[in-house]
């Protein structure tokens, strides 16, 4: 029998598409705009559009080749600092989001570096209405503690995703919004580790601790 299982790497590509079609199409869509466009006031406004859709889009590829991506392999530490930048810089899109760090450690092992990146992103995306992320990170007794929590005037959390990150989500029911948070579970068991998620109306937590390899 032919295996119809989802293929997680797909998923993912599905997830990323997803994302940038929107900051992809506005810049396609501003091109055409300015192609037509004689009035100069029309144009510089036309500009600043493309100039916010193509951060936007920047902002985000950066932050999917480390989240997503295995460039350099698992087993690297990544500077906190480069995390806190990339997921400063998707915050910043969302004027409506702000979010507080607390990290007690340089670097981390590249695993813990994706688990704070998604976690984030989920985080940000939990915020309809927007509200504060505090992002608490460190390495302690050799493995990596991460506790992102997201409060706000409405949190919306897929239970799906929950159900992803605790590894009882069914492989036929992924989808490409919940294939993060089964990248997320896998790695967590590939190391060992353990993930948790805890969410009310006006709350989202999402916790894990990542034995180092």
């Amino acid at each position: 029998m032919k295996d119809t299982t989802p293929d997680l790497a797909s998923l993912l590509c599905s997830k990323l598409c997803h994302d940038m079609l929107s900051p992809v199409g506005a810049l396609s869509n501003g091109l055409e705009l300015l192609a037509d466009e004689q009035d100069e006031e029309m144009r510089k406004r036309c500009f600043e559009l493309l100039e916010q859709s193509a951060k936007i889009s920047a902002d985000k590829l950066k932050f999917f080749r480390l989240a997503f991506g295995a460039a350099g392999g698992f087993d690297a530490m990544v500077p906190v600092d480069e995390a806190r930048t990339l997921v400063d810089a998707l915050a910043s899109n969302n004027e409506r989001v702000s979010v507080n760090w607390q990290l007690g450690s340089d670097s981390l092992p590249k695993p813990a570096v994706k688990t704070l990146l998604n976690f984030a992103q989920m985080a940000i995306e939990s915020l309809v209405r927007g509200g504060e992320i505090d992002i608490v990170a460190e390495m302690r007794d050799g493995a990596s503690e991460i506790v992102v929590r997201a409060s706000g005037k409405k949190v919306a959390f897929d239970a799906d995703i929950g159900r992803a990150l605790e590894g009882t989500l069914p492989s036929g029911e992924l989808a490409s919004r919940t294939a993060p948070a089964a990248m997320l579970q896998n790695l967590a068991d590939s190391v060992g580790g353990k993930l948790q998620h805890a969410v009310t109306q006006d709350a989202l937590v999402l916790g894990a601790v990542l034995p180092a390899e």
